[in-house]
């Protein structure tokens, strides 16, 4: 069967769009492509199987629409997949219409996490085939494609029209086994386009051992529901994918994207097997972690393995909205936790979130002064702030709108996008919000922050590193700076000093 994998051309004045392997959705002035690895092992999936199978990313390729449809008319596909979030769903649904119009007979299957919270509404709103509820885009579309091709049965959480109804072939199970799947073919889906920001050496490449987070509970975080389920692959087996990507690729940089790491006894293997195989002489190794996750004995032992950047989540230093959002996390586990990884040598990176509808002005700066505290005294390295935005599907965006928090409609969709506050707020307006948002941002230029990154220079890489961060963040300021609220007016960054001081010491 012709399959394409495709993430059609969006384009927009708000910029650049983050719409890959992102748990967020943002426009972006200075760019970042993230690696889609389930997609990409969907596609790998698929062409292993013997289907003819071509990717195109026109975001991170830079395509434009003729270009696209180009593509359409050569290579005629059969089933056309498309990963959508909330954002840009109403643009997925005109582009499967434009679809069915270039390749007649073709059929166009969706899936991503605005899917997952309500696949039956992409049937009934467009010409859309099949939906996929649930986040395993791979198992789900070779289900879909064995029972376009030979009749067998299909899957779990795969949605269809049957005399123009939705119906769904079942509960979505998470039955897949992830040993069993092939590493994903880079070469097929151009995995050198991808990098962060914060890439550290290149090449730079992607793995996604566990899907997707092993407490999975944050009622913000689509993923919980695309993922209900945690598993991960056995650490041997990610050791042996990293010998891979140095192998075949020259990987200097790994990024792996499971939505946390797990701790315990897997996380001690795995940093035995970099060891042991050498994998820290060769490369750096980043991923998503959680603060009460490290121990005085894993730090030294992840910063011998190889570990380097930690992404670590704040989202609020508020201990009442920390348990709205049910992470079960306090302000002294962040601080000792931040202060433990980096006096081993890591580097924590910090994300938070502002414009909370239940926090004052006060709960936000109280989150800003933790930021400096701990970017100023160097126990945090690096950070990224945005925008409260209640995904539909998630159980915040239910509590939002239980309470009557959603400021527009929730179904204007493409205003989800984190250009402005979605929810009404307490006594912040919509400018000071996104305000704030900036202002995070503003806290790589203070002095004390620049002295300890200066301190800590050990090599040319380093060098390099900090100049291109440099780029990165003025691009973040402008991506706030540039904002425009529902009258049309210009948001300005206010400065990193105003506000409360501080209330942590040294």
């Amino acid at each position: 069967m012709r399959v394409l994998v495709c993430y059609p051309p969006i384009e927009s004045a708000k910029g650049s769009p983050m719409l890959t392997q992102n748990r967020q959705f943002q426009w972006f002035h200075e760019p970042s492509y993230l690696y889609p690895c389930i997609p990409a092992s969907a596609a790998t999936l698929l062409q292993s199987n013997g289907h003819d199978v071509r990717w195109v990313d026109c975001i991170a390729e830079q395509k434009n629409q003729a270009q696209f449809e180009r593509l359409l008319e050569d290579f005629k596909p059969e089933l056309v997949a498309m990963e959508t979030k909330s954002p840009v769903i109403k643009m997925h649904w005109k582009i499967v219409d434009r679809i069915k119009e270039l390749v007649p007979g073709a059929q166009c299957v969706l899936f991503g996490d605005h899917i997952a919270g309500n696949p039956a509404e992409t049937l009934e709103q467009s010409q859309t085939d099949y939906c996929i509820q649930g986040g395993d885009y791979d198992f789900s579309l070779q289900s879909l494609v064995d029972w376009i091709t030979k009749g067998t049965a299909l899957g779990g959480g795969i949605w269809r029209k049957v005399d123009g109804t939705p119906v769904s072939s079942g509960a979505y199970n998470q039955e897949g086994n992830l040993e069993d799947l092939p590493f994903w073919d880079r070469d097929l889906t151009n995995a050198h386009l991808y990098f962060e920001k914060w890439k550290y050496r290149l090449p730079f490449m992607w793995t996604m051992a566990g899907r997707d987070c092993p407490y999975g509970r944050c009622t913000f975080c689509s993923w919980t529901v695309t993922y209900p389920k945690f598993r991960t692959v056995s650490p041997e087996r990610l050791a042996t994918e990293m010998e891979m990507l140095i192998n075949k690729h020259g990987a200097k940089n790994i990024f792996d994207d499971t939505g946390a790491l797990p701790t315990g006894n897997w996380l001690t293997r795995l940093c035995g097997e970099m060891i042991d195989r050498k994998i820290n002489e060769k490369v750096v190794f980043d991923c998503n972690f959680r603060f009460d996750y490290f121990t005085e004995k894993n730090v030294h032992l992840m910063k011998k393995a190889g570990f380097r950047k930690l992404i670590l989540g704040i989202e609020s230093a508020s201990e009442r909205t920390i348990d709205i959002l049910d992470k079960s996390l306090t302000r002294e586990q962040i601080i000792e936790g931040c202060k433990m990884a980096s006096a081993a040598g890591l580097q924590p990176h910090l994300t938070m979130m502002v414009g909370y509808p239940w926090e004052t002005k006060e709960d936000a700066y109280e989150t800003l002064s933790l930021a400096k505290y701990l970017m100023y005294n160097g126990y945090a390295a690096h950070l990224q702030a945005t925008v409260v935005m209640p995904y539909p599907g998630t159980p915040l965006f239910d509590l939002c709108q239980k309470n009557g928090w959603i400021r527009f409609d929730p179904k204007d969709y493409e205003r989800y996008d984190m250009t402005e506050p979605a929810c009404v707020l307490t006594d912040m307006d919509q400018d000071e919000v996104v305000q704030m948002a900036g202002q995070f941002y503003k806290l790589y230029m203070h002095p004390k922050f620049l002295a300890n990154q200066l301190r800590n220079l050990r090599s040319m890489d380093d060098l390099d590193y900090m100049r291109r961060g440099v780029t990165a963040i003025w691009g973040h300021i402008k991506d706030f700076a540039n904002i425009r609220n529902d009258h049309g007016s210009t948001h300005s960054v206010i400065s990193a000093s105003s506000g409360p001081s501080p209330i942590y010491s040294k």
